[in-house]
């Protein structure tokens, strides 16, 4: 009979600990069933190329060439561009470049912006295409998606889209308007090769290529041109081309303009915008490498 209240203490302790050892691993079973969250993946570009020593002294003096006609030193000067001064550039850098000629100047430059998004549910490509689709919204192409190019993910299209199919402003390149003077001599001096007016490209559905701002297939992941004339007061016209596109997380802009000497004189579109096109395709392959 002594030994009966030691044994009876004994099981319930051993209860006690079994009770203990079950609420354990109850709690522990049920951690695992909780929400998960899934970060998104960052961006294929982590890093940016020099923006100065991405266009090549030969593509260059081709873009601009009043450099030619500079002396040594002076030329060399205007090759090494002028560094675009960032806050960040791990995040974005740029260049521009200008050079004189007597019968017109030029001037280029191009942007590299890398895209990170801070936001964990939010992919930095995802970030990126944002970006870009807000960018070809301000251009407002007059003509939307060019047939047989597929539109940026995730874009609006031009249907319903209230002033995304409409003219942006005077000036925009197939809009006839903001051109120089009409008269045959100004026709004869603004002519260009093909023998259309550089200040009236053709239009869709005539013999003329469309020069209008549009979308760009084939160049990265999205890229839309922009060809925008403009004249302030009684100086010469002054055209500039703007060609963007994204690649991954990675937006780069090409702006490459052109200003006569003679007032009546006006940019030819299509040389500036093969040739931007040109540059901007060099550049995706840089980024690529």
């Amino acid at each position: 009979m002594a030994y009966v209240p030691g044994v009876a203490l004994l099981a319930a302790l051993a209860v006690g600990c079994s009770a203990g050892s079950d609420g354990s691993a109850t709690d522990a079973d049920s951690k695992p069933g909780g929400p998960t969250v899934t970060t998104a993946p960052p961006g294929k570009y982590r890093t940016l190329p020099a923006p100065c020593r991405a266009v090549p002294a030969s593509t260059l003096k081709d873009l601009l060439p009043g450099v030619a006609e500079l002396p040594r030193q002076q030329q060399e000067k205007a090759l090494r561009g002028s560094p675009t001064i960032t806050y960040d550039t791990d995040r974005k850098v740029g260049c521009s470049w200008k050079a004189d000629a007597p019968d017109s100047s030029r001037n280029l430059s191009i942007d590299f912006e890398r895209v990170v998004s801070y936001d964990p549910l939010v992919s930095d490509d995802d970030r990126a295409r944002s970006l870009y689709v807000k960018k070809e919204n301000a251009a407002e192409l007059p003509g939307g998606t060019t047939p047989g190019t597929a539109p940026e993910k995730g874009a609006p299209t031009s249907a319903g889209g209230g002033e995304k199919g409409q003219e942006k402003e005077t000036g925009k390149a197939g809009d006839g308007k903001g051109s120089a003077d009409p008269s045959p001599s100004a026709s004869d001096s603004a002519g260009t090769s093909s023998g259309t007016s550089s200040g009236t490209p053709g239009t869709p559905g005539g013999g003329d290529e469309d020069l209008r701002p549009r979308v760009v297939g084939g160049l990265g992941d999205a890229a839309f041109l922009d060809d925008l004339l403009t004249r302030a007061g009684s100086t010469a016209q002054h055209r500039t081309v703007s060609v963007v596109f994204r690649t991954s997380n990675v937006i780069v802009t090409v702006r490459y303009g052109e200003q006569p000497a003679l007032v009546t004189k006006v940019p030819d579109s299509k040389e500036l915008q093969d040739k931007a096109q040109a540059l901007a395709r060099k550049l995706a392959e840089v980024i690529s490498e």
